[in-house]
């Protein structure tokens, strides 16, 4: 059975210079410092063109459009550290947030987290939800919400 992988994209938010390395290793599903060193060292040990290959491939393949921008991705880091601050893209934010999976991996080479990184990162994003589930508990069960909800019933 062959199992298709998707496009073929240059990721420069997670790239040094153009974001191809990260591309290629995101089409493969490896690690970003595993495809660097495999290319460092082909060049190293007499394998030239693959140089020529980065070039061609920050000039051919297209940035991917579902990863964003250093500038968007610098912005989502800067309202997580400050949360209560609402000087960033709240779509943005939420989206991210929501659409942010772990991925554990299984073998050092591919990409993923470490299972004791991922259970950290569960762990925040349970306890995220669990305050917001909070915060909805709290004001369901306020006299604010049981007066607005007779104001909206006249």
């Amino acid at each position: 059975m062959i199992t298709r992988r998707g496009e073929l994209y240059r990721n420069p938010s997670q790239g040094k210079i153009a974001g191809v390395c990260a591309g290629i290793a995101d089409y493969f599903g490896w690690e970003t410092w595993l495809v660097r060193i495999l290319v460092v060292s082909g060049v190293l040990f007499g394998m030239p063109f693959l140089i020529l290959g980065y070039i061609a491939g920050w000039f051919i393949l297209d940035k991917n459009p579902k990863m964003p921008g250093k500038r968007a991705k610098a912005k989502y880091d800067r309202a997580e550290q400050s949360e209560g601050s609402h000087h960033y893209d709240n779509e943005y934010v939420a989206r991210e947030k929501t659409s942010d999976h772990i991925k554990v991996k299984a073998r050092v080479w591919q990409s993923g987290e470490p299972p004791k990184q991922a259970f950290h990162d569960i762990r925040r994003k349970f306890g995220s939800l669990e305050r917001q589930l909070q915060a909805i508990e709290q004001y369901v069960t306020s006299s604010e919400f049981t007066v607005a909800r007779e104001i909206n019933k006249l």
